[in-house]
């Protein structure tokens, strides 16, 4: 494939396919052909560029899956600027951060997102923006922040709002956005994209048009998705699920965008009715929730056939469950890490069944794979556990101002140590088996919370079950389950109990279970399991030991 940004990605697709769908809000009832969305990001493009955004320039973008939010992308990625993703779920404290960290000169923002309010919160860090003629703030806490800019109709006190800056674009030659498009090289950064931070500060991820471009074009063509597609994305734009695998892998091939703003599983199940969507992407609690749904057999998902399920290990009997209730014969799953842009490896339609549902494929063409000893970093052979090591032209440029991590993460000769424990076959397929942090040492044992949560998984009443480490001053740590049931079942701890009972070894039998409703996730639908752990920590007692 040859080298392009992500600008030139949309133009070239726009001339292919210029009538097609590209982006519809089927709730809103707005369609955009790829001619008239390329049109939308180029007066964008323009209107930025009469504010006086640089090439280079960091510009962060707040909000939900709205329309703007996809122009914005493309139309950052036309003049040079770099995207800096922001999760919906920020408060004043993590968008601090994320504006100072960044160096960001501008941020596009909406409302807000689920009681959370923007506009207060960018009033609270900034409050000279109140007083500040637009484009000229000059905030003591972000030096570096110039534009505010409200994604909407609605004046506010020191913003611009989305119509000023597209008339500003009206006063700019195309002559003017030509040149600067020309100016743009593939391998310069794109995107900035925060990893969670759960463990420490969040690090920006920078990635470059060349890596974003070429990883959605090779993980569509795992999917077999084509211009004929129409791809539901209820994933959030900010992850890479979203923005990388969801818009640019529709833009590489032509394939219509079929966004919600917001997760709302029967939003989801009427939407791909309505639209027939033929493609779903999710993450696995998110297509837990569509298979819980009590109306899903009055929705015709008879046109479903291909997605990926990502964002986090999804066990073997969800995916059969995908596969056969929701009708998603030719599902594929994608893992990676944003630092690899994001795919590593992905099953591919024509893979065998029992491989789609049991391993996380092979490596995308160009990927390097090696599992490792995690603690003599020498390589094992197939078949024994070790850390998941990648090396290829999709690994990130580093991390934003942050060297001795970005040198911590990838090695002397380019490996990026993922910190994911696997085991890889004699035909290269991978199977994800735990993360090296989640790993619980119980009486000197190494237990695995994956493969104690595949097996409880098979328990007929068990619809979703997370695992984790607790402290024990007799065996350093023990096991506990949090296991959510199907909806009208009901268990017993000791129901679990007898169910692992010779089945798995009796140290990895949960010493803990509690039954849940719900469990702490991300903006981006992953479960945090380190509050699972200080949930349980306080609930028993631990704490106090």
């Amino acid at each position: 494939m040859v080298k392009q940004t992500v600008g030139a990605l949309l133009d070239r697709t726009s001339e292919c396919y210029p009538h097609k769908d590209a982006l519809v809000y089927s709730e809103r009832g707005l369609r955009y052909t790829y001619r008239e969305l390329n049109l939308l990001c180029r007066q964008l493009a323009k209107g930025l560029i009469k504010l006086g955004v640089k090439k280079g320039d960091k510009l962060a973008i707040w909000a939900p899956n709205i329309p703007e939010w996809v122009i914005a992308q493309f139309a950052a990625a036309k003049i040079g600027a770099i995207l800096v993703t922001v999760n919906t779920n920020y408060r004043a404290m993590d968008l601090e951060y994320l504006l100072k960290q960044s160096d960001a000169s501008t941020i596009l923002l909406s409302d807000g997102f689920r009681g959370i309010d923007y506009i207060e919160i960018i009033y609270q860090l900034c409050p000279e923006l109140k007083r500040a003629i637009p484009g000229q703030l000059k905030s003591k806490k972000l030096p570096y922040l110039k534009n505010v800019i409200y994604l909407g109709e609605q004046f506010f006190p020191g913003m611009y709002n989305w119509d000023q800056i597209m008339g500003l674009g009206e006063r700019v030659e195309d002559s003017e956005l030509l040149n600067r498009e020309a100016v743009l090289d593939p391998d310069e950064v794109a995107a900035m994209m925060y990893t969670s931070g759960t463990t420490g500060y969040a690090k920006g991820v920078m990635l470059s048009h060349h890596h974003i471009v070429t990883n959605a074009w090779e993980v569509a063509a795992g999917m077999k998705l084509g211009s004929i597609d129409r791809l539901c994305l209820p994933v959030p734009f900010f992850h890479s699920l979203g923005c990388i695998l969801g818009i640019l892998a529709c833009v590489n091939v032509g394939a219509a965008m079929v966004p919600l703003e917001n997760f709302d599983p029967e939003t989801v199940l009427a939407t791909l009715d309505k639209e027939r969507c033929t493609a779903l992407h999710g993450v696995p609690t998110m297509f837990i929730a569509e298979l819980e749904h009590p109306d899903l057999g009055k929705y015709d998902l008879s046109t479903l056939r291909t997605g990926i399920i990502a964002g986090s290990a999804c066990p073997v009997e969800l995916m059969k469950e995908i596969v056969l209730r929701l009708g998603i014969e030719e599902i594929t799953i994608a893992y990676g890490q944003t630092e690899a842009s994001p795919v590593i490896c992905q099953t591919r339609v024509e893979d065998p069944l029992e491989m789609r549902m049991s391993t996380v494929g092979r490596p995308l063409p160009g990927v390097e794979v090696k599992i490792v000893d995690p603690e003599s970093d020498e390589p094992v052979p197939p078949g024994v556990q070790g850390e998941l090591c990648t090396r290829s032209h999709f690994v990130m440029k580093g991390y934003y101002k942050m060297p001795e991590a970005t040198g911590a993460a990838i090695d002397r000769d380019g490996w990026l140590h993922t910190g994911d424990l696997a085991i890889i076959d004699n035909q290269g397929y991978v199977r994800i088996t735990g993360r090296i942090k989640d790993m619980i040492i119980r009486g000197g044992e190494n237990v695995y919370p994956r493969e104690i949560e595949e097996f409880i998984f098979t328990h007929p009443k068990v619809m979703d079950v997370q695992v984790v480490g607790v402290p024990s001053p007799r065996y350093g740590e023990e096991v506990m389950a949090f296991i959510r049931l199907r909806e009208g079942t009901s268990a017993t701890e000791e129901e679990i109990r007898e169910f692992c009972q010779g089945k798995i070894a009796r140290y990895k039998i949960p010493r803990y279970i509690k039954f849940v409703t719900e469990y702490p996730m991300t903006a981006s639908g992953k479960i945090q399991k380190y509050k699972l752990t200080k949930l349980a920590i306080k609930e028993l007692g631990l704490d106090k030991q």
